[in-house]
């Protein structure tokens, strides 16, 4: 399916590793001119270069930490007219509300809350009078379904998504379109680690509880960062303008509900 993105271009935000990468990569092969941005320079231009190598796109790096002012505007100075905007942060830590004071708390309401909810006011002005933009917003699947030990996640990423939800339907009728995925256990180095942990407090094999948590899945495995960022390069088609406001949860089917 051609998707009609060649030539446009996009930031993505948190885009060395994981996710990010993954989207970064499949926006490349649809021909989208990228501006990938992290805060590791060593990172970014590996990832550059694999995604360069894969599918022979621009990309340009930008080293920066997006959750504060200067790395934003990095970001876009490198790319001042982004036809596309994916937004994306490393998750705050695991733990007990008990044991998290305000400046914590500000750090996870600045990381994913407030830098994407700036990145899109720095940008969506732009795309409403270009009659083009998309917006894509990594959250998580404890948007919908909270987990316990990832209190500032959830409330971090709730509020993000509050606040989508209206600015979304404002904005529609531009052809600038903004929704949220929310991924649930995707294979990438976070989760690994996560399982790393796991393994040495249980003293088990890290590939024993990969295939626990898979087994717990409707479909019998953990997801490919790959096929996340594949639905990443579809939400930002020029092709789906009637797709507004949305939280698509890419979990394999755990969140049991009727209606999504």
């Amino acid at each position: 399916m051609d998707l009609g993105l060649q030539g446009k271009k996009a930031i993505v935000c948190a885009a060395s590793k994981g996710l990010g990468k993954a989207c970064a990569m499949s926006l490349a092969r649809d021909g989208v001119e990228l501006v990938i941005t992290a805060r590791t320079l060593a990172d970014l231009e590996a990832t550059a270069a694999e995604i360069r190598a894969a599918t022979g796109a621009k990309v340009t790096v930008v080293a920066g930490d997006i959750s504060t002012e200067e790395g934003r505007a990095a970001a876009l100075a490198a790319c001042p007219e982004p036809d596309i905007l994916v937004n994306n942060a490393g998750g705050p830590p695991r733990g007990d509300f008990r044991d998290w004071d305000r400046d914590t708390w500000i750090k996870a309401v600045d990381q994913n809350m407030l830098a994407p909810i700036f990145m899109i006011k720095a940008v969506v002005d732009g795309m409403i009078d270009r009659k083009f933009g998309r917006i894509v917003n990594i959250t998580s699947a404890s948007v919908k379904s909270p987990i316990p030990e990832l209190g500032m996640s959830n409330g971090a990423r709730a509020g993000l998504t509050g606040f989508v939800a209206g600015l979304a339907r404002q904005v529609a009728k531009h052809n600038v379109v903004i929704n949220n995925i929310l991924p649930g256990p995707f294979l990438t180095d976070r989760l690994r680690g996560g399982f790393q942990e796991a393994a040495r407090a249980s003293n088990r094999p890290v590939d024993e509880l990969v295939q626990e948590r898979a087994k717990g899945s409707p479909t019998g495995r953990v997801g490919d960062p790959a096929e996340f960022g594949d639905a990443c390069a579809f939400l930002c088609s020029a092709k789906i303008g009637f797709i507004v406001g949305h939280n698509l949860i890419l979990d394999g089917g755990n969140f049991n509900s009727s209606i999504a």
